[in-house]
């Protein structure tokens, strides 16, 4: 984890007509490092996400490194369901984000793709289609794609909906490996509470537009909002 250097959200605000979903969101993430961003349903988590990737115009603020917002960070952003192109195939579908953005050769594609599948444990599955493989390779194709540009920051937007706890653990243990392999840092939304606790350096409430808490998940077990206090239980689900 890189303490000198940050990701630093200022002043991020996103209304949809008289609806304002952030407003005003202000964060500090050391590069390397790991935040979870929790809330309930609807409340503007992935929304964040897409104004921090770059994909969803905010109505106001900055992302920058260390206050240098001349340029947007260098972001991936990992869908909930994968996300991965049915008609190619797993080297076509990592390669993909080089392709759109033309900046290398097609032979020098190949390479960087073929090394980081070997990295990943996906070499013998480069040539098959997203419905051969399984769910789990399926993420690793997806992670794939984000980190073949050399992100700086990977977006993951609820990475283990629709998973049983057992498959939910094995997502958790990939991003954790791989964040300290590549040197990534992450920035999470997920409903998986409290066990997303355990991969988190730090924890981000989000609610009414606004960050309610924010700090380790250690700080939140022993003094957590009133508010909060459902979310830290496994049998309360967040609605």
């Amino acid at each position: 984890m890189d303490e000198g250097k940050q990701l630093q959200i200022r002043g991020i605000s996103k209304a949809f007509g008289s609806q304002v979903v952030l407003d005003g969101i202000d964060l500090d993430l050391p590069l390397g490092s790991h935040t979870t961003v929790i809330g309930k349903s609807g409340i503007g988590k992935s929304v964040l996400l897409k104004c921090v990737a770059g994909l969803l115009p905010p109505d106001a603020g900055t992302v920058s490194i260390n206050d240098d917002s001349t340029s947007q960070p260098p972001c991936s952003y990992m869908f909930q369901q994968n996300a991965l192109f049915d008609s190619l195939t797993v080297e076509e579908n990592v390669a993909m984000p080089l392709r759109e953005r033309g900046a290398a050769k097609p032979a020098e594609i190949a390479e960087r793709v073929g090394h980081l599948l070997e990295q990943l444990e996906l070499a013998a599955a480069a040539r098959k289609y997203p419905a051969e493989i399984s769910g789990g390779m399926k993420k690793r194709v997806a992670l794939a794609r984000a980190l073949i540009t050399n992100p700086e920051v990977i977006l993951f937007d609820e990475p283990t909906t629709g998973l049983d706890p057992q498959r939910k653990y094995a997502v958790f243990d990939m991003i954790r490996s791989y964040r300290r392999r590549f040197g990534f840092t992450v920035l999470m939304v997920s409903h998986d509470v409290p066990e997303v606790f355990e991969i988190s350096d730090k924890v981000a409430w989000l609610d009414g537009g606004r960050i309610r808490f924010f700090g380790t998940p250690e700080e939140l077990r022993t003094n957590p909002p009133e508010d909060l206090e459902p979310f830290l239980h496994p049998q309360l689900s967040p609605v």
